[in-house]
């Protein structure tokens, strides 16, 4: 019997087992799936914990639940993948053996490697929202903050869902209005990048809607450490930010035993053909999802576009056969931009968000680039949408591939 075994059962990891298991027969093969605890989280969820829309029980699940059977799921920590042996070996002494291996552990928050990030302000004055505990402890600081500096700092690209720190600012400035106190509080958005985003048009959009809400932007902006006691972001070029609450974006990295393997670069993500998702190194390892250096948003459409193409090329690679699917980096993602609307962008490896219609050609529902309720609507939609029919791995009526049909450029506006 041959053995497939995926290491991660987040999005990328449970959509994989699933569709596999499907496809390849019970006698033929074992599917083994490896993940440090059996809490699947509804990621994209904590954006809203800190304003108090879900709390941990809207977004949070067991593992087991999500996945059909015939799936084992072995609940325990990666140590090291031997490559020579095709074996991985766990912390705890278990070792799995595999013909084929997924690497689809993500990536993770890592405020260690920033100089004062993790000391004494850590969640009293410097907070996150990109893990739970972080989201709900923002939580209880917003609802005693109505006065200061409120500072939203993205520390390094990439990070997944690199939407998510605008949604917050936008998020943030609208809660503060209908609180009564945007009057008594700045509001900062600082970042690496030289504008909002990084794609020229789309940054121009929401460079404006900052401008619109009076939130001043720090560009280029590379920090070096934060100096607690004076309670200020320091960039390497010496300038500074100061701040009453920080909401930090920390440093995302893979998994560490990617580094422990020799399977990953510096960021420990693992190195592949960005169209077949192929490791370069090794044909019996792919990299899924965020694990992997494709150069793509970190974020769940891009994983669920990915898997699509994947399970596919994953059956013709077992085959002996070419793999015949390439990815194109698709990704779309809702920005909430607050007052209960949301602008969509939809892009891929080589055409950034342009406006349009979506996924319906001139038709939608969706806006592209522009706020409006719908948008936002789908994106509360979309938790509904995760939990029943992603995760299970069932079709979804959307193309893997990103269309051009819809869309324009804005300078070709009549």
């Amino acid at each position: 019997m041959r053995k497939l075994v995926v290491l991660g059962a987040g999005t990328a990891g449970t959509m994989i087992v699933n569709k596999l298991r499907r496809r390849l027969g019970m006698q033929e093969w074992s599917i083994t799936v490896v993940d440090q605890d059996d809490d699947h989280h509804y990621q994209p969820g904590y954006l809203f914990i800190p304003f108090r829309t879900y709390a941990r029980g809207d977004i949070v699940r067991p593992r087991h639940h999500s996945m059909v059977d015939g799936v084992q799921l072995v609940v325990g920590e990666v140590d090291v993948v031997d490559t020579s042996t095709k074996r991985v070996m766990l912390t705890d002494g278990r070792e799995l053996d595999y013909d084929y291996l997924v690497v689809a552990t993500g990536t993770t928050p890592r405020p260690d490697q920033t100089p004062g990030m993790v000391g004494s302000e850590w969640r009293r004055s410097i907070f996150d929202f990109y893990t739970l505990d972080g989201a709900e402890a923002l939580a209880e600081a917003l609802s005693a903050f109505d006065r200061g500096r409120l500072v939203v700092h993205i520390t390094e690209m990439p990070i997944k869902c690199p939407v998510a720190p605008l949604e917050f600012t936008f998020l943030a400035e609208a809660w503060l209005r209908e609180k009564g106190i945007r009057d008594r509080v700045e509001v900062v958005f600082v970042t690496p990048l030289d504008g909002a985003f990084t794609k020229p048009i789309a940054s121009e959009r929401l460079g404006s809607m900052l401008e619109e809400r009076k939130i001043r932007i720090e560009s280029d902006f590379i920090v070096e450490r934060i100096d607690e006691e004076r309670k200020t972001l320091v960039s390497y070029d010496e300038r500074e930010v100061p701040f009453d609450l920080l909401v930090t974006v920390p440093l995302n990295m893979g998994a560490d035993f990617v580094a422990r393997s020799g399977l990953g670069d510096e960021l420990n993500y693992v190195p592949v053909d960005k169209h077949t998702l192929l490791s370069v190194e090794h044909d019996t390892i792919f990299a899924v999802g965020d694990a992997s250096n494709i150069p793509a948003s970190k974020a769940g459409s891009v994983a669920h576009f990915a898997v699509e193409v994947f399970v596919d090329n994953f059956l013709q690679h077992v085959a002996g056969s070419p793999m015949t699917g390439s990815f194109d980096g698709h990704a779309n993602c809702f920005v909430e931009s607050g007052d209960h609307k949301a602008l969509l962008i939809d892009f891929n490896y080589d055409t950034e968000p342009l406006p349009g219609r979506y996924p319906l050609p001139y038709v939608g529902p969706l806006s592209l680039l522009e706020e409006t309720r719908t948008n936002h609507l789908g994106k509360l939609a979309f938790r509904y949408i995760y939990w029943n029919v992603l995760l299970p791995g069932r079709p979804v009526p959307l193309p893997s591939h990103m269309s051009m049909a819809g869309k324009h450029t804005p300078n070709k506006e009549a």
